[in-house]
């Protein structure tokens, strides 16, 4: 699938939505605004921040990695892996909330988005086949090799 059809798969296109409001509250809620630099900070919310734009920067690469990979394994895993980052940023919230964001207007609309997000996850998991069991895989089949 090309980067052109990705952009049609609507999942995608919630993930890239997700991605860029996680870049703006990460920007707004760090000490450091260079956020390149924020995995050298040794403050703690400036971490989480930086946990934050990670997680949610792979979710739109997993999800293409699945669109494009024939192995299904592969697409699982990456399903899994998706839905493991999105748990892992609502506890990122929650812990930038607990360092004092007082706008916690802003991490509620990222919450949202996550809802949002999940809804048409859960119809694209479907779609491969997904049924919670997850399937047995060897890390080199992920890896490509």
């Amino acid at each position: 699938m090309s980067q052109k059809n990705l952009r049609t798969v609507p999942v995608y296109r919630k993930a890239l939505s997700l991605c860029l409001m996680s870049r703006e509250i990460a920007s707004y809620v760090t000490y450091n605004k260079d956020l390149l630099q924020l995995y050298q900070s040794n403050s703690h919310r400036d971490i989480m921040a930086d946990a934050l734009l990670t997680d949610a920067i792979l979710i739109p690469q997993q999800i293409a990695r699945a669109e494009t990979s024939k192995c299904h394994a592969v697409r699982l895993k990456s399903a899994s892996f998706v839905n493991t980052m999105t748990r892992n940023i609502l506890s990122y919230l929650n812990g930038l909330e607990k360092d004092g964001v007082k706008e916690k207007e802003y991490l509620n609309l990222l919450r949202d988005e996550i809802r949002s997000f999940r809804r048409s996850f859960k119809k694209w998991r479907k779609s491969l086949g997904y049924k919670g069991n997850g399937p047995s895989w060897g890390f080199n089949d992920y890896l490509g090799y």
